[in-house]
C-alpha cells in the first residue's frame, strides 16, 4: 500500500476493509472471532476494540505464513465445531455468500470447504486444480504453480471452513518446504485429500466478492464496485439517484423513501436522510441528520442536523454543531459553525455565524460577521426571535440582540440590543467636498468629476 497505516484500516465507503469482514460474518453468530495481527499491530488491536470489542487478538509476530497464523489463532482453544477463515483484506465478501458457503458445508460433511471463484484475470490468486471427477485435487500458490496450472482461471477466495478436530491434525503435519519457506493453510487442503478426508469446493457467481487488496489501485477498484452495490440497493429501495457514476455513498448512511440524490454528491458517514429530501449537485454531506423535504446544494455540511423543508446552498458550509430548524434558508458564501438557527429564520448570503443562537422567523442581513473570537476565548451570541440584522452588521460577542429588535447596516455592536430597540453603532458621515478635483488631480475620477461640475 506504501503507507504508513495498516492495509486492513485504509476504508471504502465508511468502513475499514477490516471492519467490512468483521460484519460480513456476524450473521454467522459466531462463538469467538478471532483475529491475527502483525503489522502495525497496535493500531489495529485500537481499531478492533472500537468496531469488535468483543474480538480477540491473536500476535503473530514472525511471518510465517497463513497455516501458522492458524496455529497461532487455534492455540488455548479447545472448543470443537467448524472454523471459519478469512482473510482480513476482502471487503466486498458478503453474509449472503458465506451463509451459503457455511450451508454447503454443514450439508456435505466435508472436513473442509474452500470458497472458489472463476477470475477474468487470476493472476496473484493460488489456482484450484480438480480431478478428473470435477472434485477438488488441490491448491496451488501462483509462485508454485506449473505453467499449464497457471492457465486455471478457477482460483483459491482464501475463505475456508474446517471441522475444528480435523484442521488441528493436518496442520500438525505442516511444513515450510516452499519458495516462500511459510506454513501454507493452502497444504492443509492436500493433507486432508491424501489421508482420505472429504474436501469439497463452494463455488462463488460473483468474483467480486473475493477481490483482495494489496495497492492503492486495487482499493479504488473495490471502492467503485463497492459503491454500485450501494446505490443499486439504494435505487432499488425507493430513492433516485440520478448519476450512480458520480454519486458516492457510505454504507454506513440511511437515506428513506423519494429522496433525490443529484450528481457529484458524496455522502459520508453516518448520516440521516428523511423522505423527499434533495441532495445535490456538488453537495457533500459527512455525519449529518437531514430532515424530510430539505433541499442542500453546491454546499459542504459537516456533522450539522438540517430541519424539515429547509433550504442550503448554493456554496455554504455548515461547520460541526450546527442545528438548523424547519424552513430555514442558507444561501450563497454562508459559513455556520457550533450555532442553532430557529424555524423559518434566513440567513442568505455572505455571513459568518459562529457560536450563536438565533430565534425563529429572524433575518440576518447580507456580509454580517458574528465576532465571537477575541484571540482567547470563543464567546456566545445570542439572537431572539423576528431580529432584522442589517447588511454589514458586526456582531461583538458576547451580545444578545433581543426579540424584535434591529440592527442598522453597517454597525459594529458591541452592546446588548434591547427588545423592539434599534442597535446603531457607526459613525456620522462626513461628505468632504472637492476632495477629488483637489487629491486627485488628472484621474479619470476627476475627469468625471470636473465634467459633472460643468454640466451644472
Amino acid at each position: 500500500m506504501k503507507s504508513t497505516r495498516a492495509k486492513v484500516l485504509h476504508e471504502i465507503a465508511g468502513r475499514s476493509l477490516l471492519d467490512h469482514v468483521l460484519h460480513a460474518i456476524a450473521p454467522l453468530q459466531a462463538k469467538e472471532v478471532r483475529v491475527v495481527v502483525g503489522a502495525s499491530k497496535d493500531e489495529v488491536i485500537a481499531h478492533l476494540k472500537e468496531v469488535s470489542p468483543a474480538s480477540r487478538t491473536v500476535l503473530q509476530e514472525v511471518r510465517g505464513g497463513t497455516g501458522h497464523a492458524v496455529k497461532l489463532a487455534l492455540e488455548n482453544y479447545s472448543g470443537s465445531g467448524s472454523v471459519l477463515v478469512c482473510a482480513g483484506d476482502t471487503p466486498l465478501l458478503t453474509s449472503e455468500t458465506l451463509t451459503n458457503l457455511f450451508n454447503a458445508h454443514n450439508s456435505s460433511k466435508a472436513s473442509a470447504t474452500v470458497l472458489t471463484t472463476e477470475m477474468p484475470d487470476p493472476s496473484g490468486y493460488g489456482r484450484v486444480i480438480r480431478d478428473n471427477d470435477g472434485n477438488l485435487a488441490e491448491i496451488v500458490e501462483e509462485r508454485d504453480a506449473t505453467e499449464i496450472q497457471k492457465q486455471t482461471l478457477e482460483i483459491n477466495s482464501g475463505v475456508y471452513i474446517f471441522d475444528l478436530d480435523e484442521l488441528r491434525v493436518a496442520l500438525s503435519h505442516l511444513s515450510a518446504s516452499n519458495s516462500q519457506k511459510e506454513e501454507y493453510l493452502t497444504d492443509v487442503i492436500a493433507i486432508l485429500k491424501k489421508s482420505g478426508k472429504k474436501v469439497g469446493a463452494f463455488a462463488s457467481h460473483d468474483f467480486t466478492e473475493i477481490l483482495g487488496i494489496n495497492d492503492r489501485a486495487q482499493l479504488s477498484t473495490s471502492s467503485f464496485i463497492m459503491n454500485a452495490r450501494i446505490c443499486d440497493a439504494l435505487m432499488r429501495s425507493g430513492v433516485t439517484i440520478v448519476d450512480p457514476m458520480s454519486t458516492w455513498i457510505d454504507m454506513t448512511a440511511e437515506i428513506d423513501i423519494d429522496v433525490r440524490i443529484e450528481p457529484g454528491t458524496a455522502i459520508k458517514g453516518k448520516c440521516k436522510i428523511g423522505k423527499s429530501a434533495v441532495i445535490g449537485p456538488r453537495t457533500t454531506l459527512i455525519d449529518c441528520n437531514v430532515g424530510s423535504m430539505a433541499h442542500i446544494f453546491e454546499s459542504h455540511c459537516d456533522s450539522s442536523a438540517i430541519g424539515a423543508n429547509a433550504v442550503v446552498g448554493p456554496y455554504s458550509h455548515l461547520r460541526s454543531g450546527t442545528v438548523l430548524a424547519g424552513n430555514v434558508k442558507v444561501g450563497s458564501f454562508v459559513e455556520i459553525k457550533n450555532s442553532t438557527v430557529g424555524e423559518s429564520s434566513k440567513v442568505p448570503h455572505l455571513s459568518y455565524v459562529g457560536d450563536a443562537t438565533i430565534g425563529t422567523e429572524s433575518n440576518i442581513g447580507a456580509a454580517t460577521v458574528i465576532v465571537n473570537y477575541d484571540g482567547v476565548e470563543k464567546h456566545q451570541t445570542t439572537i431572539g426571535d423576528h431580529v432584522r440584522i442589517g447588511s454589514d452588521s458586526m456582531l461583538v460577542a458576547p451580545v444578545t440582540i433581543g426579540d424584535g429588535a434591529y440592527t442598522a447596516a453597517g454597525s459594529v455592536i458591541t452592546e446588548d440590543v434591547p427588545p423592539g430597540a434599534l442597535g446603531m453603532g457607526r459613525a456620522k458621515q462626513t461628505n468632504i467636498l472637492g476632495w477629488v478635483l483637489k487629491k486627485r488631480k488628472g484621474t479619470k475620477s476627476a475627469e468625471a468629476a470636473a465634467k459633472k461640475e460643468g454640466s451644472k
